[in-house]
């Protein structure tokens, strides 16, 4: 489970602390419960705030620099040749959870994301971050309406456990990246 002492990290009204991999002054990464393809991390402020306007200077640059930070480290490790990055910027945008995030999606030339489906899943049911952690928590189905690139038996919420191994995996690989390129 990470360790953050004296702290709880909330995603919205979520505590997703054991599933948060890194963390800056402003920021914190964490795995998704329903990750779009492999690797599919959020990056979010620690203020809860819903709308990019809302941020302050700091917050939005460390936003980002903490975006590009994980960038490197998810390219290492799922050799990806490129990245979508998005924000969904209020609920007319498809933001499910009101709180300011980037979704940072790997990619790799030829993946079943291709020809923009990318951003169709993150505008579904595919990339409602909010209503699948509210199914986990409650102990939904898991059932879905659309799915174009995976069926329903492939793509379920990942248990909090798995989340917690892959965050303990992913702390330890970022660290290894800040400590050789030294860059924060």
């Amino acid at each position: 489970m990470a360790s953050f002492p004296g702290r709880a990290i909330h995603f919205g009204t979520f505590n997703v602390t054991s599933q948060v991999f890194h963390v800056t002054k402003h920021s914190f990464a964490l795995v998704n419960l329903k990750p779009l393809l492999p690797g599919h991390i959020l990056v979010s402020p620690l203020a809860v705030k819903p709308a990019l306007a809302d941020l302050t200077y700091d917050e939005v640059t460390d936003l980002f620099l903490t975006v590009t930070r994980i960038q490197r480290t998810l390219k290492r490790l799922y050799k990806a040749d490129a990245f979508n990055i998005a924000v969904q910027d209020g609920e007319a945008a498809g933001q499910s959870v009101p709180h300011v995030h980037c979704h940072v999606i790997p990619r790799t030339a030829g993946d079943p994301g291709g020809d923009d489906r990318v951003h169709e899943w993150l505008e579904s049911e595919e990339g409602d971050v909010g209503g699948h952690r509210r199914q986990a928590q409650s102990g939904g189905s898991g059932e879905r309406k659309v799915g174009q690139w995976a069926s329903d038996g492939e793509r379920k919420a990942r248990s909090k456990e798995e989340m917690e191994r892959e965050a303990e995996w992913l702390r330890d690989e970022v660290e290894k990246d800040v400590s050789h390129d030294g860059k924060m």
